[in-house]
């Protein structure tokens, strides 16, 4: 396991803690387990989908949650109780057990939704920047000052 030390960071940058914690945090997320698969991709300029395949489980099993910039995607199988019926399993490929995937956001990343369907629970995001960040004209103006009203030349 390779880690890396931000001290120095620390030391010559203000304002960079997050991302730092950003890249440990990602460093911890790579050693867990690879289950469920899921795909990130960009559907825009700002719109992302994340695809998580949850073959097995039912929309009431699922749970998505939204806390500041992490979103979290759990899901708790109930138990199969198919009445008295119990089976019997001579091959048991289908993983049908809980988990939970995390995953972080950036700034003004917002959740659009979710849908579930064949087995793949679609997530859409969008990064909706809000109009302060946005960039935007600044008129010049001419110099010239208004006294009561009055348009006066501008002393130099």
């Amino acid at each position: 396991m390779r880690t890396v030390d931000f001290t120095p960071l620390y030391r010559s940058a203000v304002g960079f803690d997050r991302l730092a914690g950003l890249l440990e945090s990602a460093a911890r997320t790579s050693q867990e387990n690879g289950w469920p698969p899921y795909n990130i991709e960009t559907t825009g300029e700002n719109a992302y989908r994340i695809e998580v395949a949850v073959a097995g489980f039912k929309p009431d099993e699922l749970t998505l949650e939204v806390k500041e910039t992490l979103l979290t995607v759990t899901g708790r199988k109930t138990a199969n109780d198919d009445g008295a019926e119990q089976r019997t399993y001579l091959h048991r490929g289908l993983a049908e057990r809980d988990f939970e995937r995390r995953f972080q956001l950036a700034d003004y990343v917002v959740v659009k939704g979710a849908d579930l369907v064949n087995g793949l629970l679609s997530i859409e995001l969008n990064r909706e920047l809000p109009e302060a960040l946005k960039p935007r004209r600044i008129d010049i103006g001419t110099g010239k000052a208004l006294i009561e009203g009055k348009k006066v030349k501008a002393v130099a």
